[in-house]
């Protein structure tokens, strides 16, 4: 019992934290979605992501600007990812059931890292939209030597050719229905049909 009162005074303290290092939330909506997109570093989730809650009313939520606001200098651990993503799931979940829209950009590589965002979508009855981003891999590798020089004050995430490499390995799209997006190509179309989707969702034309 007192294991758990700490781990949940803990919860409690990390969403103060990361509620503070969001961006303002769009309006409440009737039927909130949830968009998630996943992928390897160096994929262009980030830059997919933020071009997307441009087109459409969304709560963004990026796991590695959320990761440095909850840790500083993160180390990446195994233990340091689980309270980073208790915390993120449990903040996704208090948006929509508020009926605020979530978009979560995050690698969640395997299908064991999707399912929590499923469950939660099913509890708040969000409609779920999932997007999986990839690119050639000398693209990606072209851009994570870029993010070794830091020349983009806006790429927040510390991972290398290497830990793409490793990530590589247990990497699976999503099993259920999603979209496909090669960021070494156009992104638009892609952007404008979830764009028209989460309009239809939303009730929208």
């Amino acid at each position: 019992m007192a294991c758990g009162m700490v781990k949940e005074a803990f919860l409690a303290e990390d969403l103060a934290t990361l509620r503070a290092s969001l961006p303002p939330a769009p309006a409440p909506l009737a039927h909130p979605y949830l968009i998630v997109v996943s992928g390897l570093p160096g994929s262009g989730k980030s830059t997919f992501s933020r071009r997307l809650a441009q087109r459409v009313p969304v709560l963004l939520m990026e796991s590695d600007a959320l990761r440095k606001a909850l840790f500083g200098t993160p180390t990446h651990s195994l233990a340091e990812s689980t309270r980073l993503f208790r915390a993120i799931h449990a903040l996704v979940e208090e948006h929509l059931q508020r009926g605020i829209p979530v978009l979560l950009d995050a690698t969640n590589l395997q299908e064991t890292h999707r399912e929590p965002l499923y469950a939660i979508a099913e509890r708040t009855r969000a409609s779920l939209i999932l997007v999986w981003v990839e690119a050639p891999e000398e693209v990606v590798r072209q851009r994570l030597e870029k993010r070794m020089r830091r020349e983009d004050s806006t790429d927040l995430s510390d991972a290398t050719w290497e830990v793409y490499l490793r990530m590589r390995a247990t990497a699976e799209r999503p099993h259920r229905p999603h979209f496909v997006v090669d960021t070494s190509r156009d992104i638009t179309p892609v952007l404008e049909k979830i764009a028209r989707l989460v309009r239809r969702m939303s009730g929208g034309r």
